[in-house]
């Protein structure tokens, strides 16, 4: 698809503009003038407009009039053109030409080119129906001549034009006598000094026809039909001419009045119908047919009954029959029926329409189209008591019917439970796939809990991927657990979003009543600790609530306490796994990882507090801590005369949001520590979350000299073509493919097929938890480039780590 520097013109003004240009336009630079308008319109240099009957083909359009002709659409390099449809066949072309086209300037030429056709075909039948009815004219005027000369103006002059006749009418009309007209050249009547002299090319059979505009006496300028006719002698000679003058001034007035009311009518934003005395529709305008849908073959000579929807009943028509007899007018909201079958409301005004003598001759309805305004009403009373994406209850909603719910259940002694529902995984997606992505997965996710709960059971969205069941009468708790099993089994199918096919579960707590709280607050607030729990024990199933649950919720809450205040502890510390080089055994590098060291609880393992500081925020100074030891770290080492290798960081997605490049340039700087020794690890959800913002960091970190590698590459939904973008140098082969190298199949074919893709495009891969030497020759052999691993070593604390580059230690390679 070409790019375009300019954005089209707004359709529905550019057909506008060639209506116009259609109907407004002198008939010689009609064509002209359509021409372009397309141009402007498709913001190209040239439009063309022919008709095949009457205008010659250019040879640049030779090709493209050949295949219009038949009705197709022709398209090539540089220009584009299809046909003028009308109901015979193709009656011209339109094109355009002078740059490439899209398909979306195609399909906007093509629309406009519907819209031409009819509208042209109309104009030119318009003209030629002109020109007959001034032909007609000329002769009625010709037979008034006959039967009464004296009221006509009639001029004779000789061969050069000089008057030698001047009746009646002519003086009545231009205000000059026969003695002031007779010998002046016709010439002195004249308003345009640049109008064709008729005496340059006598005429020789039949007569001329002209509107013009002429001068009288008294100065006044106005419009004229002047018909010439050449008399002859009694050999048949030109003799002389004979001038038949008519003012038109008020007829052309009349014709443009008519003319400019056709065109409000037809142009009007609001439907406008109009009835006879007896309610039979006589005209309706394109607006009438845009809102109902009834075009004016479907509505003539029928009455206004054809597009009642039935909404109202009998006595608001007679009530509006009364208003509008009594008054003349009515005006208010009505429901009526398209033609489709579906019911729209409109703001109509009727007004009856009366003679000289009082007697209603028509109905005049004016309306428009008031379903934004009625859905606007619609949509503040569900943005006050329903959730905005997925049409469920909200909060404030699930609250009130669960208070009314509790009366019922307090009175009549009855059990009920609530599920507090947590998509698994759902920010990953999100994160990894956009926001609009994850909005459609919320609606689906919707949609699918319906098919699975009773009628009287209520479903609610508290807010992202947090959903809220209430069951309001139950017989057991049992019940619950198959009500919470078929809403586990919804997500056993993927869900197509975007042509991704997604695979989520969902993790349900459960709270039931009375055993588990009397109040809505209480049982959502055990809902969400049995939740919690459920997923911390795997994902995908659901767990009532107990007390040790709130015991555990508790433990959590006093483990975030403690690690906000694990920096100032200096409780943090961090731990270097060696990379090696596949086939030198060198140690080129190391991943930095982090640990805590809890006074009470030991070594807390990264799976519990990582997700915990991500969850909390806590993350961004924990990163900027790492970042900060590990520059400081190297840099020490560097002095003490330690053979350098480069250190990865990994990079969290909320540090992204932070001016990182200028931290990270700041810290390298106050440390004196060289670039390219720091290298920062992301991942696939971090790229391709908010990807132009996280593109042009990567871009700006990667001209400082430090090299990005994409960790856990080929778990996420990474767009190729967004890869190729990214300033990365290094592909990490994740530790879940290496795993199961060399006994499963599918593991060694994507892993292949990532050290291939990582070659070609020039990146250095690494594999990480390689622990056996099988891995090793498997990954040496498809060209991977180093590895990390227990094979080679553990992750170690730094006085090890150091040791192991002052005693120089290698790979083992067989």
């Amino acid at each position: 698809m070409n790019a375009r520097d300019t954005t089209p013109e707004n359709p529905f003004l550019s057909a506008q503009r060639i209506l116009s240009a259609i109907f407004l336009n002198a008939e010689p630079r009609l064509l002209e003038a359509i021409g372009n308008q397309l141009a402007a319109t498709l913001q190209c240099p040239q439009g063309m407009v022919l008709l095949f009957e009457n205008d010659p083909v250019p040879p640049a359009w030779k090709d493209a009039c050949e295949r219009t002709r038949s009705g197709q659409t022709y398209v090539s390099d540089q220009s584009a053109a299809v046909p003028l449809l009308s109901l015979s066949g193709a009656m011209g072309a339109v094109g355009i030409a002078g740059r490439a086209f899209t398909e979306t300037d195609i399909d906007l030429l093509e629309s406009l080119a519907a819209c031409i056709a009819p509208a042209l075909e109309a104009r030119l039948t318009l003209t030629r129906r002109e020109r007959e009815l001034d032909g007609m004219t000329v002769q009625l005027q010709r037979q008034a001549q006959i039967l009464d000369r004296i009221e006509d103006s009639v001029i004779t002059m000789d061969l050069m034009g000089y008057i030698t006749g001047w009746n009646g009418g002519a003086e009545r009309l231009f205000g000059y006598s026969a003695n002031e007209a007779i010998g002046q050249n016709i010439l002195f009547l004249y308003v345009d000094e640049d109008e064709a002299d008729p005496f340059d090319d006598p005429l020789l059979s039949g007569d001329r026809e002209m509107v013009v505009q002429r001068r009288k006496k008294s100065g006044e300028v106005f419009w004229a039909s002047v018909t010439l006719s050449l008399a002859r002698d009694q050999d048949g000679n030109p003799a002389g001419l004979v001038g038949y003058v008519r003012d038109i001034t008020e007829r052309l007035k009349k014709e443009e009045s008519l003319r400019l009311f056709g065109r409000i009518f037809e142009n009007s934003g609001e439907g406008i119908l109009i009835t006879d005395a007896d309610e039979k529709i006589v005209a309706v305008n394109q607006a009438f047919t845009s809102i109902t849908g009834f075009g004016s073959e479907d509505v003539l000579g029928e009455t206004p009954r054809i597009l009642r929807s039935g909404r109202h009943d009998k006595a608001f028509y007679e009530e509006m029959w009364t208003s509008l007899k009594e008054s003349g007018h009515w005006q208010g909201e009505l429901w009526d029926r398209h033609k489709d079958g579906a019911i729209f409301p409109k703001w109509a005004n009727l007004s009856a329409v009366k003679n000289d003598h009082g007697v209603v001759t028509h109905y005049i309805s004016t309306f428009s189209d008031i379903s934004e305004r009625v859905a606007a009403e619609e949509r503040i009373r569900q943005l006050a008591f329903y959730d905005t994406l997925t049409g469920l209850p909200n909060r404030s909603t699930l609250y009130s019917l669960m208070e009314q719910a509790l009366i019922i259940a307090s009175r009549q002694n009855l059990s009920g439970a609530l599920m507090f529902i947590d998509l698994d995984r759902f920010k990953y997606v999100n994160d990894t796939l956009g926001h609009g992505a994850g909005d459609q997965l919320i609606q689906r996710v919707a949609t699918r809990f319906k098919t699975c709960l009773r009628a009287s059971d209520v479903v609610a969205r508290l807010g992202g991927d947090e959903f809220v069941v209430a069951l309001v009468d139950i017989a057991k708790p049992a019940d619950v657990a198959i009500v919470a099993q078929k809403i586990l089994a919804i997500f056993a199918s993927p869900f197509l979003i975007d042509g991704h096919e997604i695979s989520i579960s969902a993790s349900i707590g459960i709270s039931v009543y009375p055993t588990d709280g009397n109040t809505v607050e209480d049982l959502l607030k055990h809902a969400d600790i049995a939740m919690y729990r459920a997923k911390e024990q795997g994902r995908s199933n659901f767990l009532f609530y107990s007390d040790d649950m709130n015991v555990r919720s508790l433990e959590k809450l006093e483990l975030e306490s403690s690690l906000r205040r694990a920096l100032d502890r200096k409780e943090l510390l961090l731990f270097y796994q060696p990379q090696a080089d596949i086939h030198t055994g060198e140690i080129i590098g190391a991943e930095v990882l982090l640990r805590w060291e809890h006074p009470d609880l030991g070594m807390v393992s990264p799976i519990h507090f990582i997700p915990l500081a991500e969850e909390t925020g806590l993350i961004v100074p924990i990163g900027q801590w790492v970042i900060e030891q590990a520059v400081a770290q190297n840099k020490a080492w560097e002095q003490e005369g330690v053979p350098v290798v480069k250190l990865a960081v990994n990079l969290s997605a909320q540090q992204f949001r932070l001016p990182l490049v200028d931290e990270v340039s700041a810290t390298l700087k106050a440390h004196g520590l060289a670039h390219e020794l720091l290298e920062l690890e992301i991942t696939e959800s971090m790229v391709m979350n908010n990807v132009e913002r996280v593109i042009d960091m990567l871009t700006d970190l990667a001209q400082l000299g430090m090299q990005i590698s994409l960790d856990d590459f080929g778990t996420g939904y990474s767009s190729l073509s967004y890869l190729k973008r990214f300033p990365i140098d290094k592909l990490k082969v994740d530790q879940s493919f290496v795993r199961g190298i060399p006994s499963d199949a599918d593991d060694i074919s994507i892993t292949r097929a990532i050290i291939a893709m990582g070659k070609s495009l020039g990146l250095k891969v690494i594999a990480e938890g390689v622990e056996t030497q099988q891995q090793l020759e498997f990954l040496r052999k498809e060209g991977c480039d180093e590895i990390q691993g227990y094979l080679f070593s553990r992750p170690l604390p730094a006085e090890e780590f150091v040791q192991l580059l002052k005693d120089g230690h290698r790979l083992s390679i067989r």
